[in-house]
């Protein structure tokens, strides 16, 4: 049992209610590594936005919250008022080293000092994949949503694997791994730097007949900082494939995110996504605007976007070793309607050496 002084800076924030009331609790995730399940003993949660839009709202006894992610929560002060209640954060995703995180849930009618009755409420299993997939695809976009085109223009299907460069482990996608050059993106293609990275666009998908349930046959790969263009205002499709590790009988979750948009969530899919065949249950009707998305062990996840932001975004695993190591691509799309770029945000790389030149003059 921990002792905390008055004022104790590494005390647990206790939270403090009224009874029966309603509140409106927000969650984020700015973990690194982990990701985590948060239950309140004694209480349901209703979960009513992700990643700043409004779903369908549905109950639940707890929430996976992955890396990236955002959620609101609808909690009801309607448990004995005499007691006061857990509130329990566990790691999920990740075999955890750590025990549960613990803070009270305090009703102002019983002292704050008071511990709960009963134990803390258990954390699912770490790897209990399947608890994880069920509560992702209860999440639906609001009635008053904007629903997504029906036809994608250009189209990516990205194969994430786990590779080898010069004998150490990094990530890859479409079997090249991420190195961002010194030069920011966006000035090179502002300024029509020419060797601010390779134009040589990534590739656009993978040999079907990779896989994705064994380690890589061949496991090197290289580096590359090569982007993926794209026009004005055209939709686009997806689809992030995983697979296995390269040791053992592995396939590692994955929560991806998108600078500068949110997209629809189209549909998840166990084992290798068949072109041709899995669009057809893809959820049009009401799906989820997200700008993070999970990708399961040994599965798929689709998204759509459209194309209506200026700029040069990243799209990449929120895990951030995974992207230190090169899982991550680079979008970049309506490049001729890109503005004036601040000065402050290209003082490296050939923009410095630009903007030293230009100044001269």
């Amino acid at each position: 049992m921990c002792t905390f002084k008055e004022g104790d800076q590494c005390a647990p924030q206790i939270l403090h209610v009224e009874p029966n009331k309603t509140y409106r609790i927000r969650l984020s995730s700015t973990t690194a590594l982990a990701s985590l399940n948060l239950a309140v003993q004694g209480h349901k949660l209703v979960v009513v936005e992700a990643d700043g839009n409004y779903i369908t709202p549905f109950t639940t006894d707890d929430i996976d919250i992955y890396s990236g992610e955002s959620y609101s929560v609808l909690l009801t002060t309607d448990q004995d008022p005499s007691q006061n209640y857990y509130i329990s954060v566990g790691v999920r995703g990740r075999k955890p080293n750590t025990t549960r995180a613990l803070t009270i849930l305090n009703y102002v009618t019983a002292p704050a000092s008071k511990l709960p009755s009963s134990p803390p409420p258990v954390t699912p299993r770490w790897d209990d994949f399947e608890r994880s997939k069920n509560f992702s695809k209860k999440i639906f976009s609001a009635m008053g949503s904007p629903s997504p085109p029906k036809k994608y223009r250009k189209r990516l299907i990205l194969l994430n694997t786990q590779n080898l460069i010069d004998g150490y482990t990094k990530w890859a996608i479409n079997n090249v791994s991420l190195v961002t050059p010194a030069t920011p993106y966006l000035g090179s293609v502002k300024y029509n730097l020419k060797l601010g990275f390779n134009r040589k666009s990534p590739p656009r998908s993978y040999r079907m007949d990779y896989d994705i349930m064994n380690p890589p046959p061949f496991p090197n790969t290289t580096t590359g900082n090569g982007i993926y263009v794209f026009p004005f205002n055209v939709t686009v499709d997806v689809i992030i494939q995983n697979a296995n590790v390269l040791k053992g009988i592995v396939s590692e979750i994955h929560p991806w995110h998108l600078h500068g948009h949110d997209f629809w969530v189209l549909g998840y899919g166990d084992g290798k996504f068949k072109p041709g065949i899995d669009e057809k249950t893809y959820n049009l009707k009401n799906p989820p605007l997200r700008n993070t998305a999970i990708l399961y062990p040994y599965g798929w996840t689709a998204i759509r976007f459209v194309t209506d932001n200026p700029g040069v975004w990243f799209f990449h695993c929120h895990i951030e070793p995974h992207l230190h190591m090169g899982m991550g691509v680079v979008f970049a799309e309506g490049l001729n309607r890109i503005g004036k770029v601040p000065d402050e945000a290209l003082g490296c790389g050939l923009t410095k050496q630009f903007l030293m030149n230009r100044n001269r003059n």
